[in-house]
């Protein structure tokens, strides 16, 4: 658009000198003028065009905020105004001028002069004319005398005139004789037909024409009669006007002729006059806005730089701005910017490579506490929480939301914990250990070890809490003493059995012959009770056996619910009716599925015995996917777990049976604990206890 403008207003500055030139020269006035007219008109329109396309897109950046459009619209206006102004100026003073002008060219004085001068010349020539005629006269009535006409005589009547040429001519302009008072010119100039009959028909003529050298030409025709010839003669004498008469009369004749025809066009040229400056006016006021657009836009360029430059600086942006080539301040003053942006920008990039460093310093450390499967608690020195790693919040099964706002001792909840932590600082001091137990939600209480420690005053102090769930430990630990317990157990016990239960039998078989009726009844019933008992420890030794010498599972692929609806097959005359409801598709576990059979049997058999006494006994079991992991829930509605029971419920020899060795939930917890599995129990509002088995394909989906 620029080139376009610049390129419109040198062709306007062309085509107005043209149009100038052309009003000043009649000639290329009177042929180009109106083509130069209309082409300064198309090109004027032409900047009226693109002067008005960008004060639209002027107009159109101003409506809608783009940044720069104000200060080029001010700059703009004060450009236009300076250049508009001398213009409009210019203009009318010029307008009046050339009218003013025009009218006094026009005045009756001159065109009365000019008249005078014009008439004064004819007069001249006039007066000529009449004594050049009645020289010719003089001379004709001379030659009619009837002698010869010779050369000689016709060159003294010539000077006796005073003529320049005389010739003797025929009617048909034929030369009869002739004479001439120039050296070189034999011949006169002949006269033209019309001339030759004007003279032939009256008493003569005179008249005024050209001379072929230039300046004007005086020729007097006379008739001559008589003499020898019977052919009519005619006589011309020419004679060259004063050099000096001649130019005065061609000057007056030319300058009135110029005047009339200025006259006759005084309106006509008022009105070209008018349209030339009005052109003028316009051309010169639209390159005047083009170049203001063109000056504008220069001039702010290098604002609107430093202008879009300190924003992006504001934003964060460093980049390197554009820069105004040249000496003067805005070419320094930007080149400065640039210098100054590009020193923030590498103060920047340390910056950012500085907190990179410690950014990924922190990451690593949170990445190794995140990682941590302890829990961690960073507290400030009003004991406010600041931080905590995924592993506390696993441990505590609480996200901790709004917990950083409170002090630990106002926590709504794990009170044993934060009790613990006070009481740890307050009365061990900057490093304490303890191991506690808090509850859950579902009955089974938790251990911790929790250890304390004081931070620093030179990091801004604080305290640092860090604790593990040590319950599975424990319960392995108790689980690996009962086992220790019950092997021993079985075999300090099952060794003596077989010698009881023999010497019972022996006695029974040496002395039943020997007693009366009643001995005898008494002795059978006697060692019946001892081989009877003696049985029943052999059992309850071999479940101590099977306790402490459960084999390590051989994990395989096993379809979930075809097991269940194996074991299930077994309990369809059981008192209580199973329920199943399997998971539509459930992908396969890693299990053992013997042990996983024994669990199945263990629970629904537990499942029964509780609901011996209750009328309506129903027994429910579901399969689902549950968090990458398959879920199987057992429950029922019977009375549930008693709460001193639910705690301790994975505890050997912890039963509310009569007869029962409370190995049962022990060996399955033992075998969930081999499978990597998790077991819960619960009331909901009969008994119910949750299985967690690992997928065979970690990863994969209920849709798989």
């Amino acid at each position: 658009m620029r080139i376009a403008l610049a390129v419109a207003a040198a062709l306007g500055a062309i085509l107005l000198f043209l149009l100038a030139s052309a009003s000043a020269n009649t000639a290329l006035f009177a042929q180009h003028y109106p083509w130069l007219l209309a082409i300064n008109g198309l090109a004027a329109l032409a900047l009226l065009v693109l002067v008005g396309m960008q004060l639209m897109r002027l107009r159109r950046d101003y409506r809608s905020g783009v940044f720069g459009s104000r200060l080029k619209s001010r700059l703009l206006l004060t450009l236009a105004l300076m250049a508009v102004l001398p213009g409009a100026l210019v203009y009318g003073v010029s307008m009046q001028f050339a009218v003013k002008s025009i009218d006094s060219w026009f005045d009756v004085r001159v065109d009365t002069a000019l008249e005078g001068g014009l008439n004064l010349g004819r007069s001249v020539l006039d007066t000529l004319q009449a004594e050049l005629l009645d020289k010719a006269r003089g001379a004709a009535l001379e030659l009619g005398d009837g002698s010869f006409v010779s050369g000689s005589r016709l060159n003294r009547l010539r000077e006796l005139a005073g003529a320049q040429t005389a010739a003797l001519l025929t009617t048909s302009g034929q030369v009869l004789a002739s004479s001439s008072g120039e050296m070189g010119n034999l011949l006169p100039p002949l006269p033209s037909p019309g001339l030759l009959r004007t003279a032939r028909g009256g008493r003569g003529m005179a008249a005024v024409g050209d001379a072929e050298g230039g300046g004007l030409l005086l020729r007097a025709l006379v008739p001559v009669s008589g003499g020898l010839s019977l052919e009519p003669r005619i006589l011309q004498f020419t004679q060259a006007v004063p050099t000096q008469i001649a130019k005065s009369a061609e000057s007056v004749e030319a300058a009135h002729r110029d005047y009339q025809e200025l006259q006759l066009g005084r309106i006509g040229l008022k009105r070209i006059y008018t349209m030339t400056l009005t052109l003028a006016l316009l051309l010169a006021l639209f390159a005047a806005v083009a170049l203001a657009f063109f000056l504008a836009e220069r001039l702010a360029r290098p604002l609107l730089i430093l202008a879009e430059g300190t924003q992006a600086v504001a934003a964060g942006d460093f980049t390197p701005r554009a820069t105004v080539e040249g000496n003067d301040e805005l070419g320094v003053l930007t080149h400065s910017f640039n210098s100054m942006t590009q020193q923030l920008g590498e103060a920047r990039a340390q910056t950012e490579h500085h907190r990179a460093e410690v950014e990924a310093a922190q990451a690593y450390l949170e990445s190794v506490l995140a990682n941590l499967s302890a829990g961690v608690l960073a507290f400030d020195l009003r004991f406010r929480l600041r931080a905590a790693n995924r592993g506390a919040l696993n441990i505590l099964r609480d996200e901790l939301d709004g917990f950083e706002k409170l002090a630990v001792q106002d926590w709504p909840r794990h009170e044993t914990l934060a009790g613990s932590i006070l009481e740890g600082f307050a009365r061990r001091g900057g490093e304490w250990q303890e191991q506690l137990e808090i509850p859950r939600p579902d009955g089974i209480p938790q251990a911790l070890l929790v250890r304390g420690t004081a931070l620093p005053a030179a990091g801004g102090g604080g305290y640092v809490v860090v604790f593990d769930d040590i319950t599975q430990l424990i319960a392995a630990q108790r689980s690996a003493a009962w086992g220790e317990v019950a092997r021993r157990l079985a075999h300090e016990i099952k060794n003596p059995l077989t010698p009881i239960q023999l010497s019972a039998e022996r006695l029974q078989m040496k002395l039943a012959d020997r007693l009366d009726d009643a001995g005898r009844e008494l002795l059978l019933r006697s060692t019946n009770t001892i081989v009877n008992q003696v049985e029943a420890m052999k059992n309850m030794v071999n479940d101590f056996r099977d306790y402490a010498r459960t084999p390590p599972p051989q994990l395989v692929s096993v379809d979930l619910d075809a097991l269940v609806a194996d074991v299930l097959a077994l309990y369809e005359n059981a008192k209580a009716p199973v329920a199943v409801s399997p998971a539509p598709t459930l992908p396969p576990v890693k299990a053992d599925p013997n042990q996983l059979r024994q669990v199945l049997h263990n629970l629904l058999a537990n499942a029964q015995d509780a609901l011996a006494e209750v009328a309506d006994a129903r027994i429910t079991l579901t399969t689902a996917f549950d968090d990458q992991r398959a879920r199987l829930t057992l429950s029922d509605n019977g009375p549930g777990f008693p709460p001193q029971i639910l705690s301790r419920a994975f505890e050997p020899y912890v039963t509310t049976k009569a007869k029962g060795t409370g190995l049962g939930l022990a060996i399955v917890k033992k075998i969930m604990d081999d499978h990597g599995g998790e077991i819960r129990l619960a009331n909901n509002p009969g008994g119910e206890i949750s299985l967690w088995l690992p997928l065979a394909k970690p990863g994969a989906s209920t849709g798989a």
